[in-house]
């Protein structure tokens, strides 16, 4: 009840009213069944503008972080991101990320759609950077279409790193369905996953207009990667299939 609550009464209309969102592709999510959704994450506002577009609940796997928090303020975050239909997932090792695919699983066995962010991280600067396997693994697994979402201006609408929401227009790309039953049983292969994950991050770049980093946005964060090392570059055009 709250996340139709937040999406058509608390949140929707003020998004609305500040994203002016505009929708392309929207015939491409199914009205029933598993999907994966895709997307590239260019701020917090992603995961509001994504379902106020979407007829059907999304669920999206969320950090730990936003439901550990403590006195009021963690209180209501874990409220409001449980209620929004995130669900928390622990990234800290091996053991957590095959943790976190097993949920994917669950959802996605459940037939529900699935919102996942492959940077795994918003962008630092608004270009696209490289795509982790564990979208590829769990596409392989599970044999469930891929549809990739570019979003658009959320980063103008919803600046990183600032408070304020600004007025802005916001654009949501919905690709064609992707389907990876070629490679089936091969989940588990880094080589293949790796494909996959390309794959993916070719439609986003091409759906986006973004530039491609061939770096992860994490390292990025972390200083472990300089982006202007090396300048950004598109995929092959091999990546694509």
């Amino acid at each position: 009840m709250w996340y139709w609550l937040f999406k058509f009464v608390f949140m929707g209309p003020l998004l609305t009213l500040l994203g002016r969102p505009k929708v392309e592709g929207l015939e491409n999510v199914p009205a029933s069944g598993a999907v994966i959704l895709a997307s590239n994450h260019l701020a917090v506002a992603d995961s509001f503008y994504l379902p106020l577009v979407v007829s059907r609940r999304i669920t999206f796997l969320a950090k730990a972080e936003y439901f550990t928090g403590t006195g009021l303020k963690g209180w209501f975050t874990r409220w409001f991101y449980t209620v929004a239909g995130q669900v928390p997932i622990d990234r800290t090792d091996a053991d957590s990320a095959q943790s976190a695919l097993t949920t994917a699983q669950r959802i996605l066995g459940q037939g529900k759609l699935l919102g996942m962010y492959p940077e795994g991280t918003r962008s630092p600067d608004g270009r696209l950077y490289k795509g982790k396997t564990g979208l590829a693994r769990l596409a392989l697994e599970t044999q469930v279409p891929v549809i990739p979402v570019a979003m658009i201006g959320t980063d103008v609408v919803n600046p990183p790193g600032s408070k304020m929401w600004k007025f802005g227009r916001v654009t949501v790309k919905f690709g064609a369905p992707m389907d990876f039953s070629r490679f089936e049983g091969l989940a588990g292969n880094r080589f293949i996953e790796r494909a996959v994950i390309d794959e993916v991050m070719y439609e986003l770049m091409s759906l986006s207009g973004q530039e491609y980093v061939d770096l992860y946005a994490a390292d990025i964060k972390e200083g472990k990667g300089e982006a202007a090392v090396k300048p950004p570059t598109r995929l092959p055009e091999a990546a694509a299939g």
